[in-house]
Order: C-alpha cells, then structure tokens, then sequence
C-alpha cells in the first residue's frame, strides 16, 4: 500500500474502498470483503444511508481500529453549524467508533462556511484526524481557505482520466491540500472500460483498464477510492502496486482529458438549485 501524508501530518492510505450507492443491506459484506482483500481506507457518507454496514464490518473485521482509515461527510442543512455538529455524533454512532479518520463537508452549497466550522471544533476535540471538503473547485476552496482557521487536509472531487482536474490541481497544491478522486472509473461513462487507448495500454502491461486508470491517477498523487460490490473486482482493483506506466503512456493518458464533468458542473446556477432542493 501507499500512502499520502496530510498537512497535520496524518496518514492517509492512497487507495481506499468507495459505497457511494451501496445497498445499506449489502454495505457489511461489501466492507467486510474489502477488508479481507487488504483495503484499509473505506469511505462512505452520511447522505450514502450506509455508514452503519461500514461499522459493523470494521467492529466484526478483528482488524486494529487504528490500521483502518474511515472517512465520511457531513450532508448540508438548512440549520447550518447546529445540525452539522449534532450529525457528526450521530456518525460516530453509527460508524460505532470514537473517532473518524477524515470528514468531510460535501457539497460546496447551503451554510457550508458553518458546516465546516463545526469539523474544525470537533477535530480540535479529538473527534476528527482530518477534515477536508468535497466537490470544492478553486474558487469556493481558496475562498473557504481565507475565511476559516484550519486549511481543508483533503479535497474530493470528480477525478478520471476524462476530467483529470488539470486547472484545479495547482491551486490543491498550493494550499497543501490532498486531491482525492471520486468516480475514478467515470461510472462506465464513455464507454471507459473498453476505451482504446487505455485498452491497448492496459495490453502492454498485462492490467486492466480499471488497473491502468487507478494506476494513472495514484502516480499523480491522487488519494482513489474505486467501488464495486463484487469481491474478485475489489480484489483486481487493488493489484495496482506492482507495476508502473512509462512516461510516454502518462502523456498519452492525459489527452484523454476534457476538462468537464461527464456527470454535472458543481459551478452552474442549475446544480446550485438542484442541490437547495436536497437541503430543503
């Protein structure tokens, strides 16, 4: 495993395990099978109904609660800092644990200045390692950074190699935050796993698409947390630490970028509504 090490110092495992829209009745077997792989970095939501499946399958896992890396994220609510701080206990219930790894604030709308406000005090109480923000483009994030008292540690946003988060990286780099990929595998979008030129890369070193494209982003420093509900994916998945891409494959892989969303631009006024709705 690899790993990358936050500005406060924490450590942070590059490749984790996503249950964005796991079932919450499939989520334990899910987890539980990950961690017999050897993940050691879940990930989930409070908006994902699931973090109690994770929890169980860490409390059942018989594995060190300090080996295993949990994140999740704080849903916005129109209560702003008051309900935000109440729902990181209740995710600490259900994850059943003492503490969370890395939590995030996970969309850029509502009173996410409060919401994030309410992760600083819990991580200075010791209930937090880490807290970050997710969906954060460079205006919102250096925004957020001038007016709050603890630099964000990590930045989760859209990342795969059709929207590589090119313009966006710099600014994570100069802040010293994490970039972190969600949808590493654009969700099949594309026609990704059967797309050429990672088809006839993934030839060449005996991988997969999915091998060559989480390999793709980890040597750019990119924290990935791919999902799949069936256990010999997961394990494919996580057999991406044996092999290297040349540099001229590197520079291939990057015209791929088209430096937009293939799912929704978190800076239009349209998902600014959609997502007022949600809070409502």
């Amino acid at each position: 495993m690899e790993y990358v090490t936050l500005h406060n110092g924490v450590r942070m495992p590059q490749l984790g395990f996503g249950v964005y829209q796991t079932p919450p009745e499939e989520t334990q077997r899910c987890v539980s099978d990950a961690l017999e792989i050897g993940y050691r970095h879940i990930d989930t939501a409070q908006a994902y109904n699931n973090e109690e499946g994770v929890g169980a399958a860490v409390k059942t896992s018989g594995i060190d609660r300090q080996d295993i890396f949990l994140t999740s994220k704080v849903w916005f609510y129109k209560e702003g800092y008051t309900a935000a701080r109440a729902s990181i206990d209740e995710s600490l219930k259900r994850l059943d644990t003492d503490y969370i790894d890395l939590m995030l604030v996970h969309q850029p709308f509502g009173d996410y200045y409060s919401t994030y406000r309410a992760l600083e005090e819990a991580y200075e109480a010791g209930k937090l390692r880490a807290i970050g923000v997710s969906n954060f483009y460079p205006d919102r994030l250096v925004d957020l950074c001038e007016f709050t008292h603890i630099t964000p540690m990590v930045n989760q946003v859209e990342t795969h190699v059709f929207f590589q988060q090119q313009e966006a990286r710099p600014f994570m780099d100069q802040l010293g935050i994490i970039h972190e990929s969600w949808g590493p595998f654009a969700e099949g979008i594309n026609d990704f796993f059967t797309n050429p030129t990672l088809s006839g890369i993934a030839e060449k070193y005996g991988k997969t698409v999915a091998q060559v494209a989480l390999r793709y982003l980890i040597e750019r420093g990119v924290v990935v947390i791919p999902k799949s509900t069936h256990k010999e994916r997961m394990a494919e998945n996580f057999n991406v630490f044996d092999f290297q891409l040349s540099d001229a494959d590197k520079e291939t892989i990057a015209l791929l970028d088209t430096h937009h969303s293939v799912f929704l631009d978190h800076r239009t006024g349209e998902t600014a509504q959609r997502f007022a709705g949600f809070a409502r």
